[in-house]
């Protein structure tokens, strides 16, 4: 085994669906098709499918991530399921305990419970949650409360959760890291090597948990997962185009504040962008990494040197499924988790 097979087999592997819908496609459709893909994923032998929570959405169908987490667990049989994780500002903590409680019930040892601090993504939608822009300040406050649901520190019983053990997960959005640590639980930081600065921040953030990590019934050491946008095809040309879709999503929401449904990318490339939108096209671009499978060997093989994490969370939202699950099983080959391609 030479030394970039061996860092790809030091980590465990999972994939990260948004439930993005494709231009035309109904949202039970994208729907449908988070569930199909977690069987392929699980066939494939990856450790965990998550989904994600975003709210008012219209290029989105993933809004809420227990229940659809709960249809993926119905439809396999050994992936670990959860979350990428549930908004906790945006529910109450007994809610969200009751919920992962009854998932953890019917699908034991199978479910994560990943939580995040994000709020709403315009006024409106904070409105009708019921929060306001300063609720993720709160976030560390509310993380202690649902935790005490579980382990019976909480005032009032909130069964079927209480006495359950859930793997509690924090993304680490702003001061995400910090309160990770001080909880003792395991992370989750996005790859951002593409940004200016943005290594030095992922290294330091990354250095700082693991610096300040405080044992728990949860975790007894440090636990980093690293969530990167990987694509991969028989030439790196084909990887790029896959990501265009989701990139060109990206520039859309923050010039026009809608995350549209997803186009194809040969069309996009053709679009004349204005200044705005290319330049957050490019950014959205710069954080994505993409080639064939010996390019993107090396490239994962190092970012995986370089952070010291234990797993990586991949995930790619393109608009052609069948290349999506191509990329897929290739990165599984790069694991070792899967048979050669073709």
């Amino acid at each position: 085994m030479d030394d970039t097979t061996a860092r790809l087999a030091s980590v465990r592997w999972s994939v990260l669906d948004r439930a993005l819908t494709r231009r035309g496609q109904a949202p039970a459709d994208a729907l449908r098709g988070t569930v199909r893909f977690a069987r392929q994923v699980e066939d494939l032998g990856y450790h965990r499918f998550w989904v994600a929570e975003h709210h008012g959405v219209p290029g989105v169908a993933g809004s809420a991530p227990t229940v659809l987490a709960a249809a993926v667990a119905a439809a396999t049989d050994r992936v670990r399921v959860g979350t990428g994780g549930v908004m906790l500002p945006n529910h109450r903590p007994l809610v969200v305990a009751e919920q992962f409680g009854v998932l953890a019930s019917l699908f034991p040892d199978r479910v994560d419970m990943g939580l995040g601090r994000s709020v709403g993504f315009t006024g409106p939608v904070r409105e009708a949650l019921g929060v306001d822009k300063d609720a993720a300040d709160r976030f560390g406050e509310q993380l202690t409360e649902l935790l005490g649901y579980f382990d019976g520190r909480a005032p009032i019983g909130a069964p079927p959760a209480t006495g359950l053990h859930v793997p509690a997960f924090v993304l680490a959005v702003g001061a995400g890291a910090e309160i990770a640590a001080a909880h003792g639980l395991p992370l989750v930081m996005a790859q951002l090597s593409g940004q200016p600065g943005g290594e030095d921040r992922m290294l330091t953030a990354i250095d700082r948990y693991r610096a300040t990590f405080r044992p728990s019934a949860q975790a007894e050491r440090p636990y980093v997962i690293l969530a990167v946008n990987a694509a991969v095809a028989d030439t790196a040309e084909r990887a790029r185009l896959l990501q265009v879709p989701e990139a060109w999503a990206t520039a859309w929401s923050r010039t026009r504040g809608v995350f549209p449904p997803l186009d194809p990318p040969e069309e996009i490339l053709t679009r004349a962008m204005t200044g705005r939108e290319r330049r957050y096209f490019d950014e959205a671009r710069a954080g994505q990494l993409h080639g064939d499978e010996e390019t993107m060997a090396t490239t994962l093989a190092r970012l995986i040197d370089r952070t010291g994490v234990q797993e990586l969370l991949l995930t790619l939202s393109s608009h052609d499924a069948a290349a999506r699950l191509d990329s897929t099983r290739r990165l599984a080959r790069l694991a070792g988790l899967a048979a050669p391609v073709g």
